[in-house]
């Protein structure tokens, strides 16, 4: 089966205006970090110059770029803000995979990305608390659910429109033979019941506000239930986000490590001991492999098609991409020596942001179970 191009890609000069705006992003990205808030002014920005609508089809109304061309874009990104990048990112892929579906599945999903395009709507990911599992309740009503959970490391909530997310079903008929269901829908931030909880203190990505959000007693019409699922098995729909996400989120990491080797090299060009040279070199190849893997998992993804076999090939470029980006930034600290130990030198700021590139699906011990199970030809849902 031939696969054609996810979307074709318009003209939007977003090169240019990161090249513009990246300066401003750097210092007010800087300041938030240093002072523990959220980067809400770099997102006003970006919003403000059209890039919220980048991965919405051109005949939408939106940017039109291809996946690969949005990895470009927020890879680029995180060499002026990692935490930036990262909810750009967070915002990017929940668009991305809409697109996706409208586009291959004819599903009704060009009214949201019409409105995120022609409204500049925030979409909120609610990360790893509706992985396969789900988390909270949908408690029948009438005309809908009544809905309690609390969603971590929701990127970017302070200015969000709308949270993605869901809830696993409390009513009889949510209880199948393949158990529990797990139910799907969008909230507005600004929805009776919906409230932040300030909970992220972190060591790194101190920029993207990643909070937890409060569902208490919301109520979600029948009408906005966009998907029911079996929880904690593999549906296709995250065979989807799988497919769609990872090679996003991964580019800001590989961002990060990009930047972080240019600030050393530039250190070290003071200094031509030979263990200096040594350390650059080091640093330069490690680098490498994390252009290489990433590169690979975009270029792929681009014309695969969402299943079992490219989740476990996401998942293994994922864990190539977080290992060797991790390795690059402390190699970056040894090349620049103890200049790399000031946090005015951002190296520090560096390490600590990487560190995020560890804890995001599927984290190690999980991804070698699911390659494990794959190559030995047992279910994935084991």
């Amino acid at each position: 089966m031939s696969v054609q191009p996810l979307l074709k890609p318009s003209t939007p000069d977003w090169s240019s205006d990161l090249a513009r705006l990246g300066p401003q992003i750097a210092e007010e990205g800087r300041r938030c970090d240093a002072e523990n808030r959220y980067v809400g002014a770099n997102i006003a920005t970006l919003k403000e110059h059209g890039f919220l609508g980048l991965a919405v089809p051109s005949e939408l109304g939106g940017g039109g770029l291809s996946r690969i061309e949005l990895a470009s874009m927020l890879r680029e990104l995180a060499h002026y803000c990692g935490g930036t990048a990262l909810v750009l990112a967070m915002h990017t892929h929940t668009v991305a995979a809409a697109a996706w579906r409208w586009r291959y599945q004819k599903a009704p999903t060009d009214g949201l990305l019409k409105r995120v395009a022609g409204e500049r709507l925030q979409l909120l990911s609610s990360g790893g608390s509706d992985w396969l599992p789900g988390s909270g309740t949908a408690e029948k009503v009438e005309g809908g659910y009544e809905v309690n959970a609390l969603k971590i490391f929701a990127s970017g909530a302070p200015s969000a429109s709308i949270f993605m997310t869901g809830a696993v079903e409390l009513t009889p008929e949510g209880q199948t033979a393949e158990g529990p269901t797990a139910l799907q829908f969008g909230v507005p931030m600004n929805a009776s019941g919906v409230s932040i909880v300030e909970t992220w203190d972190t060591l790194g990505m101190r920029g993207t506000a990643s909070h937890s959000v409060k569902l208490e007693n919301v109520f979600v019409a029948d009408a906005a239930i966009a998907a029911r699922r079996p929880a904690g098995v593999w549906h296709p729909s995250f065979h989807l986000i799988s497919m769609v996400a990872f090679p996003l989120i991964y580019a800001v990491y590989t961002g990060v490590a990009e930047a972080a080797r240019d600030i050393a090299v530039a250190a070290a060009a003071k200094r031509t001991q030979p263990e200096t040279i040594d350390a650059v070199g080091q640093l330069d190849t490690e680098l490498a492999a994390t252009q290489i893997a990433h590169r690979s998992m975009v270029d792929s993804m681009e014309q695969a098609q969402p299943g079992p076999e490219t989740t476990n090939k996401v998942f293994q470029h994922r864990a190539l991409v977080a290992r060797s980006a991790v390795k690059t930034v402390e190699l970056a600290l040894v090349a620049a020596g103890g200049a790399g130990f000031f946090k005015s030198m951002r190296l520090e700021r560096a390490f600590r942001d990487i560190q995020g590139a560890r804890y995001h699906p599927l984290t190690d011990s999980q991804q070698q179970k699911l390659a494990g199970r794959m190559a030995l030809g047992l279910p994935i849902d084991g």
